[in-house]
């Protein structure tokens, strides 16, 4: 049954900066929806940490390049607590390929970076908005990065769909104006296992070394960013938020 608790969805947030929002949304007094495609021990383990704060949680399995699940998902929702306050598209994927290795980017991994991280946001806020629509307050808030920005990152592939990201985020803040509002978050690099999967301490340390603010993100950097422009900001829409310790400045 729906109740006066907002509802918070946050694709992909079994680890890393989806769980830190996660944590961070319940701190703010919203319920969450958990979503994860293969991770489900630990987005069990994120449906802990949010009842540690005193909220409630709903744990989805859901592929968010895969419209017809996305469309189940928001079922799953509405059925459960009857509303959407605030989306927060945060799942994606990469393969780390060096950008002068063409060839290596093959077409699988190209579809597979946009089928995550450009179509899913899409779908994802598309079947959403009914919902949002219904809250005097509503948002989405896209993870997107400064991959898309400046050209640099794990794969060419990557940045062209971080790139995407950005001009959909502002495209749709004009297609859902003044009802929902739209932004995003562009981090650098935030140390993650994902990095780690791809840096070492001292590539990591190097690669930051020269930056204002010279370490990488922590998860919870990026997700007090996203609570800002979620919950906290009532006048912000059409923006890709920056954080990244002064490295594009």
């Amino acid at each position: 049954m729906a109740d006066s608790t907002p509802v918070a969805l946050v694709t992909g947030s079994a680890t890393g900066v989806g769980r830190a929002c996660a944590i961070r949304l319940a701190e703010h007094g919203f319920d969450v929806v958990i979503n994860y495609s293969q991770s489900e021990a630990e987005a069990q383990e994120t449906a802990r940490f949010v009842a540690d704060v005193g909220r409630r949680s709903l744990v989805i399995a859901c592929d968010v390049s895969d419209d017809a699940a996305v469309n189940r998902m928001i079922t799953q929702i509405e059925a459960t607590w009857g509303r959407l306050d605030v989306l927060v598209n945060n799942a994606g994927c990469t393969y780390f390929v060096e950008h002068r290795e063409l060839d290596a980017l093959t077409e699988p991994m190209w579809d597979r970076i946009l089928s995550v991280n450009l179509k899913g946001p899409f779908f994802v806020t598309r079947a959403a908005v009914p919902l949002l629509r219904k809250s005097a307050q509503a948002s989405v808030v896209n993870v997107s990065s400064v991959a898309g920005m400046g050209g640099l990152g794990s794969s060419i592939a990557y940045c062209a769909s971080k790139g995407g990201l950005n001009t959909m985020t502002r495209s749709l803040a004009r297609a859902l104006a003044p009802a929902i509002r739209v932004n995003a978050v562009c981090p650098g690099p935030i140390d993650t296992r994902w990095l780690r999967g791809w840096k070492t301490d001292d590539q990591i340390e190097r690669l930051t070394a020269d930056y204002p603010i010279p370490r990488a993100s922590q998860p919870d950097d990026i997700a007090a960013a996203v609570c800002y422009l979620a919950c906290q900001t009532q006048m912000t829409t059409g923006q890709c938020l920056v954080i990244d310790g002064g490295r594009t400045m």
